[in-house]
């Protein structure tokens, strides 16, 4: 581990009052669900695309290389997944909100960052909403 840091940095995360560098990622985690304010957006499934970083010290799950010391990543996408398909948002922030808070409280998270993107084909862009959170906000 790091020592703290005298200032702090964005890529510095505390866990447990000490500062640690390491990111567990999931990357293009594809989710059906239903999401948007139309009414074609309420019978229809798009798809969301999910990137999440969280916070963690690697170094205990590296030593013992066993799965109950390390983020379990296939439970992580798990739980996003039913958090966006249960929830039926209007919103891709609302989505990123409730995942993020799922996370957090699931996985005793110290920390963060959630984008959503919807590809938005018929006008041929992508919304994309990003949001990073500490846990206890």
């Amino acid at each position: 581990m790091l020592a703290q840091p005298t200032a702090c940095r964005a890529r510095f995360r505390c866990i447990y009052h000490q500062w640690v560098a390491d990111t567990v990622s999931i990357i293009d985690l594809n989710i059906d669900a239903i999401i948007g304010i139309y009414d074609w957006e309420r019978k229809t499934e798009q798809t969301l695309v999910f990137n999440i970083d969280m916070a963690s010290d690697v170094a205990k799950a590296a030593a013992s290389d066993a799965i109950d010391d390390a983020l379990d990543y296939s439970k992580i996408a798990a739980t996003v997944k039913t958090v966006v398909t249960e929830g039926k948002f209007q919103l891709i922030e609302t989505a990123a909100e409730r995942v993020a808070d799922r996370l957090i409280a699931d996985h005793e998270l110290s920390w963060l960052r959630v984008e959503v993107a919807k590809p938005i084909e018929s006008d041929g862009y992508t919304a994309v909403i990003t949001i990073e959170r500490p846990a206890g906000t």
